[in-house]
């Protein structure tokens, strides 16, 4: 049955209040808007920005859509409960959100230092979120209000759903849901879900009941009477994990995107019990339901001193995420089961249009004045045109929060943002910085078949290759841009979105397009790296799909009369990836002229494929098992320094590390002054090491470029 639109919910009574301005942060904002209590508060790690591009926002305003009033405590000093009572206790429940971005990345480099700014809080200061925010945020909600119900949310709650590797502790930590002690979690994009919560808890429901929702985490004791428990906690016993589909499968059968069937696994009983199967038609066969149907992960435990079923039951949870066929999971933590239902139904384009249309100020709150919060500079004159990401790059989080099925807009309601934007937003020039989203291209792009859609199993529809029902013409993106660059008042669009350039090469007239256009000097692409391993472990395209966009690039610029650079950015220290590995990337880099002044390292967040390969030692992209593939990581900081340095071939502080590892590999020949070399045989005679320079100021670094003077690479 399909969900209820978020536009044809029957209004709480409260609608009667209207349209706040600016959602409250205090009790006087309240007192202005006549409340005396906030039907729901939001609790946020970042600052409180009006604008659909925060989590904050865009929450807080569709819950006030369905006439509920949302008052917003942003950045609260979490030292005691005092701050969280600043607007009296909810009616219905706390919402609590680390933000845009997970706590731990926001607060610490890869190399686990701790950074001294924060793009999300007003004059980029930092500081001004605890670690782990959602596990301490919502003890302090429990400590102002400990009968007030308390919603989890935002990419941190979501990444933490099961017991997942921490790499800042270097352990398995168990499920966030438990150590905030809260009562429910909303993981993905959870309009669909927090509408229903705060619907049903105001029709007096109780929140230990809601155990019916797409896309929610729960505890419970036990499975329920009448669920068939499908065993997948052990690794190497009989039956098979799904494997990833071959792209030389005939993809144009509706089953051929689906898993093949595996080795036979035994009958199922009509009554709950354990029994090992894991292809769902092998299942449906048995007579299981998959409505009813629920698969039992390594509990915490076993995963926490065994990485191999760590690794095994993060191939299990990625192969559960297509919302046409994934079915619960069910994780034992002590004597209690963290219970995870199937993912969210995806927004349709009129919900999606609803959502981004709701009364945005598209501006900070006035409390923060005249102070200057970066992540809102980055995108106030840019647009979100789509969700999703059907990708599945190993070490990305987008996929794994937002989802494959794209999520896209209409044109119309895009163009209409672009409007607001030159009539709303201060200090407008005519230039729209971005139309994007997770990636700048995969707009409109979608399975050719819904049915088709709803069996696949992949993890990517681009890799090893591009999936022939994928449909990959960027017409309509075309088009997207040329009417948004000849409206009134618009002068260029920009495209700063990170461009999937194997798709790109797809439809030539876009990349023509695209060139002529919208580039602003420089293209930013990710190729990640030149070596075939560590890119089958990020399930990246070959070097092949860049040289083809490159070629056409260079023509399309030149045919312009631009002189246009691309930027590409690559990882180091990657699962997979060796010395030898980084040696071969640095070599490319000076053949093709690149010099990398700020690198970025693999950062092993929480629930990513990648990370269970570094943490487990295995490759969760294919079956796991103790024999199964072993994948190589870079973990002690000197060798992970060391593949930084090779990134950047060209700075004397890493040339010491590169000599000692060529030497190392008996390539001495690298070692001269010539173009074939890649670093001298001794340092310059005025050297001095870092350790013995000044200090920078916090928070300023040089970033990838090919020419000096380049804008840095936009973060996300």
């Amino acid at each position: 049955m399909s969900p209820t639109p978020l536009f044809n919910y029957r209004r709480y009574w409260a609608e009667c209040f209207g349209t706040a301005e600016f959602l409250p942060t205090s009790r006087a904002e309240m007192d202005a808007l006549g409340w005396d209590s906030c039907d729901i508060i939001i609790v946020t790690g970042d600052a409180y920005v009006d604008h659909p591009s925060f989590g904050m926002a865009v929450i807080g305003r569709v819950l006030e859509a369905q006439g509920f009033r949302v008052g917003i405590i942003a950045q609260p000093d979490w030292q005691s409960a005092e701050p969280f009572k600043a607007l009296g206790q909810p009616n219905l429940f706390f919402g609590v959100a680390a933000g845009n971005m997970d706590s731990m990345i926001n607060r610490y480099t890869a190399d686990r230092r701790l950074r001294h700014d924060d793009a999300y809080s007003p004059d980029n200061v930092g500081g001004k979120r605890p670690d782990r925010a959602v596990i301490v945020y919502s003890q302090r909600c429990r400590e102002a209000y400990k009968d007030t119900p308390i919603v989890l949310g935002s990419i941190e709650a979501s990444l933490r759903r099961i017991a997942h590797y921490d790499y800042w502790s270097d352990k398995v930590r168990r499920s966030v849901l438990l150590d905030a002690r809260a009562d429910i979690l909303l993981y993905g994009n959870a309009e669909r879900a927090i509408v229903d919560v705060a619907h049903r808890l105001s029709r007096g429901e109780a929140i230990a009941d809601l155990q019916d929702l797409r896309g929610t985490a729960f505890l419970r004791k036990s499975v329920p009477a009448g669920w068939t428990e499908i065993d997948s906690s052990h690794v190497d016993l009989p039956g098979k994990v799904d494997p990833i589909i071959s792209p030389y499968v005939d993809t144009n059968a509706t089953e051929a995107c689906s898993t093949a069937q595996e080795d036979a696994a035994p009958a199922l009983a009509d009554t709950v019990q354990a029994v090992r199967i894991l292809d769902p038609r092998v299942a449906r066969k048995a007579g299981a339901d998959s409505d009813t149907t629920v698969i039992r992960l390594p509990d915490y435990e076993t995963v926490k001193r065994d990485p191999v079923s760590y690794a095994h039951a993060a191939r299990v949870l990625h192969l559960e995420t297509n919302p046409g066929n994934a079915r619960a999971l069910v994780q034992r933590h002590g004597d209690q089961q963290v219970w995870l239902n199937p993912p969210p139904i995806p927004l349709t384009t009129e919900e999606l249009d609803w959502v981004f249309e709701l009364p945005y100020q598209r501006r900070p709150h006035p409390c923060y004045g005249d102070a200057r919060i970066p992540a809102y500079e980055m995108i106030r004159f840019s647009v979100n045109i789509m969700r999703g990401c059907f990708g599945g790059c190993s070490f990305c989080s987008i996929t794994e929060h937002e989802g494959r099925i794209i999520q896209s807009r209409s044109e119309d309601s895009i163009v209409k943002e672009v409007e607001k934007i030159r009539d709303m937003t201060p200090a407008f020039t005519g230039v729209v910085s971005d139309l994007g989203g997770p990636t700048a291209n995969m707009w409109r792009l979608n399975c050719k078949s819904k049915e088709i859609e709803e069996n696949c199993r992949r993890l990517s529809c681009v890799y090893p290759g591009i999936c022939k029902n994928l449909d990959t013409d960027q017409s309509p993106l075309i088009g997207l841009y040329r009417r948004v660059r000849e409206l009134d008042g618009v002068k260029k669009v920009l495209i700063a979105s990170g461009l999937r350039y194997d798709l790109a090469v797809e439809t030539p007239a876009y990349v023509k397009e695209l060139v002529t256009h919208h580039v602003g000097g420089y293209l930013k692409i990710a190729p990640e790296h030149s070596e075939d391993s560590p890119l089958s472990k990020m399930m990246k395209p070959g070097m092949g799909s860049y040289d083809r966009f490159k070629a056409m690039f260079d023509k399309f610029s030149k045919q312009a009369g631009k002189e246009q650079y691309l930027i590409p950015y690559f990882i180091a220290a990657h699962p997979g990836t060796r010395d030898e590995d980084m040696m071969n990337l640095a070599l490319w880099l000076k053949r093709n002229g690149f010099r990398a002044d700020q690198v970025q390292a693999f950062y092993p967040s929480p629930m990513a494929n990648a990370t269970a390969m570094y943490y487990s030692g295995k490759n969760p992209l294919r079956k796991v098992t103790r024999k199964s593939e072993d994948v190589f990581s870079a973990k002690g900081l000197k060798q992970r320094r060391l593949h930084k340095a090779y990134l950047r071939y060209h700075d004397p502080e890493g040339w010491p590390a590169i000599r000692e590892s060529l030497l190392s590999m008996g390539r001495k020949d690298l070692i001269g002054y010539g173009k074939r070399h890649l670093v001298p045989p001794r340092q310059p005679a005025n050297w001095v090491p870092k350790k013995k320079q000044p200090k920078s100021a916090p928070g300023k670094g040089r970033l990838l470029t090919q020419h000096s003077g380049l804008p840095p690479r936009k973060t996300q």
